[in-house]
């Protein structure tokens, strides 16, 4: 277990705009920042990051919490794992007891998983710089490929020893289960028919180099191999099989390694493969994944358009991989990106590029030869068509149909112009076949959504009107107040019952000074009002007592106590006010109030709503007895009558009129 003095340094450490900020391009608005959902595939930013309270909200989603509720939910880590990243990325040492045989057992299929892919990559590369054919056949491939010790160790490359179970039995050695080597993978396990209660294990990468591939936040999630004889029968490439923690659609290699450069330089450079990205990195371009010689995938943009809008496709000279690789631009014109093309010379790719050229020939060679989506593709395709007319019609609408799939109106426009003096074709004759693309897709999706109906159905418009739970919302206003401005001293107006003169009960207001956890508390236990709600009144019963015993009360020292729940419901509730920065009201030169101004007034009022709910509650509850019960309720009905004239004087003081 983690000592609580290491999670006490980490929450005091560790800064939430940071740790998002290696995920999301986050970006100053007001006093907080805002970037698009890492949860959602959304086009306009409803993440919400507050520095200062050090809490988050997701509005497209729903989500909210800490730094530790982010980790949990964006990389699934378990709570001792976010602590532990957290620490390793602000240097802290992690103090902890040993983890017993009866803790690794009960740990969870995923940690598992994760677990035995971190003891690969450590073996891996223990054999690829201690054993002698590790040094022999793994580490002298990398030498010639141009790498150099401290980027070896940087990606964790490693090898596996061409024996057929050496890295199985390493692995069962030190107590890893079969069960999870077949599941990420890493085993192959088949019935002994001799046998049949043992089975046969296999290494499934022996005798290849491995290239572990990361997560965004630096899990091994699976690895890629490459075999170095010219077995013909064998794959030249190898990737982990899919699995509980690795989707190869869903990942990017590198990722890891760039996330901080693609953010920094605002531009991301997509390559092929594992070298590619390795050699590019080690000349000193950091901004660079590739998407493991898969096909490019949605998922995997949106990776990159959670750091950048801007992406460059590197390309080999190779014409057949460019023109397969079209596919791949128009997704990422679907995800609303910007993309410019780069090809390299003929019997160049990036990987010896950039091993034969130094820094800055790559960055003025990059520089100069990128080129708009628009001009690589109308070259390409137009070199395909030379000469043919019919060709070229087809090039043309090949084009404005990835024009189509942009989803800026304003781009789409200016692409058109660009098009139509690159092919020599009139704009109208473009955007009149935009036009019939743009109704095709309409109409083509209208068909798919359009749901099966019968001859004479009648169809009734259903308008669902969604109820307001009054004391639900009370609550919650109450723990807001008391997070935001619980220490706060203020001035109130208390309201005291009284009969004056003619014997009429009236409220009389007292003015007091008080902090507000004190009022809200002193007001809610003079009327034997308790919170309803379970989470609500854990979380009152909580700040009570932490605003009574400390002068210096912190949000972001309460929350670091608490249960993920407690740290989710928190966060929704201190960031509910922050979604309407989103709008920007004082670009539109509308200043909202401060909230800050009438504190006083907002506790009062919400704990004199609260009395007033409570109350109709009762009088409901009273007449409902006096219905079913036929005898005497003149007690219940001067009860009510009680009631009611209370009930009309608090309205009164709210200045609301009785319905």
């Amino acid at each position: 277990m983690i000592s609580k003095s290491t999670i006490d340094q980490v929450y005091e450490t560790a800064r939430l705009e940071e740790v998002i900020g290696d995920f999301v391009q986050l970006k100053k608005s007001g006093s907080n920042f805002k970037g698009l959902s890492p949860f959602t595939d959304e086009r306009t930013p409803s993440f919400m990051v507050s520095p200062v309270k050090q809490i988050w909200k997701d509005f497209s989603s729903g989500k909210g919490g800490n730094v530790v509720a982010f980790l949990m939910e964006h990389e699934h880590f378990t709570y001792p794992e976010a602590i532990k990243y957290l620490a390793k990325k602000y240097n802290i040492e992690v103090e902890e007891t040993e983890r017993t045989d009866e803790q690794k057992a009960e740990a969870n299929e995923r940690e598992s998983m994760y677990l035995v892919s971190e003891f690969a990559q450590k073996h891996f590369s223990e054999m690829l710089w201690e054993s002698e054919l590790g040094k022999a056949i793994g580490l002298s491939y990398f030498k010639e490929r141009g790498f150099t010790d401290e980027t070896i160790k940087k990606f964790g490359l490693g090898y596996c020893l061409d024996q057929w179970d050496g890295f199985t039995k390493a692995a069962l050695e030190n107590g890893y289960k079969l069960g999870y080597l077949e599941k990420t993978g890493l085993t192959i396990v088949k019935e002994d028919a001799q046998n049949p209660n043992t089975p046969k294990k296999f290494d499934r990468f022996k005798g290849r180099v491995m290239f572990p591939i990361h997560s965004m936040s630096g899990r091994v999630l699976g690895f890629g191999g490459r075999i170095l004889t010219n077995d013909k029968k064998a794959a030249k490439y190898l990737n982990s099989p899919e699995s509980e923690i690795y989707h190869k659609s869903k990942v990017l290699y590198g990722i890891y390694f760039a996330k901080q450069a693609i953010a920094k330089e605002d531009n991301c450079y997509l390559v092929e493969g594992y070298t590619d990205v390795i050699q590019f990195y080690q000349r000193g371009i950091r901004n660079v994944v590739s998407s493991s010689g898969t096909a490019l995938t949605p998922e995997q943009i949106r990776l990159i358009n959670r750091l950048t809008k801007n992406i460059t496709v590197l390309f080999d000279g190779d014409a057949a991989g460019l023109r397969a690789s079209l596919r791949g631009i128009d997704l990422i014109l679907e995800q609303g990106m910007n993309v410019k093309v780069c090809t390299f010379p003929e019997g160049e790719d990036p990987d010896s590029f950039a091993k034969n050229n130094e820094l800055e020939e790559v960055l003025q060679y990059l520089q100069e030869n990128a080129k708009d989506f628009i001009q690589f593709k109308a070259n390409l395709l137009a070199e395909e068509a030379s000469n043919d007319p019919i060709k070229r019609a087809e090039t043309v609408r090949d084009i404005v149909n990835s024009i189509a799939k942009i989803p800026d109106a304003i781009k789409r426009e200016i692409y058109i112009q660009e098009c139509a003096q690159i092919m020599n074709v009139s704009e109208n004759v473009l955007f009149s076949t935009l036009a019939q693309i743009g109704k095709k897709e309409m109409a083509d999706a209208a068909k798919k959504a359009k749901p099966e109906q019968k001859a004479f159905d009648v169809v009734k418009n259903q308008v669902t009107v969604e109820k307001v739970d009054v004391q639900y919302e009370l609550e919650r206003k109450i723990i807001e107040m008391l997070l935001l401005y619980g220490n706060d001293q203020q001035e109130f107006e208390d309201l005291v019952l009284k009969e004056n003169e003619e014997g009429d009960l009236i409220l009389e207001p007292e003015s007091l000074e008080a902090k507000v956890y004190e009022k809200i508390y002193l007001d809610l236990q003079e009327d034997e009002i308790e919170l309803t709600n379970e989470q609500f009144r854990n979380i009152y019963y909580k700040l009570i007592e932490q605003l009574n015993e400390n002068e210096d009360f912190s949000i972001r020292t309460f929350i670091s106590d608490l249960d993920q729940k407690m740290v989710e419901e928190i966060s929704s509730i201190l960031m509910e006010e922050e979604k309407y920065a989103l709008h920007n009201w004082e670009r539109k030169d509308i200043y909202p109030k401060d909230k800050k101004t009438g504190v006083g007034q907002l506790v009062s009022e919400t704990i004199l709503t609260l009395r007033c709910y409570l109350i109709k509650k009762r009088m409901e509850a009273l007449q409902n007895n006096t219905h079913e019960n036929n005898g005497n309720n003149n007690e219940t009905l001067e009860e009510i009558m009680n009631y009611l004239q209370l009930n009309k004087l608090l309205n009164k003081k709210l200045n609301r009129v009785l319905s």
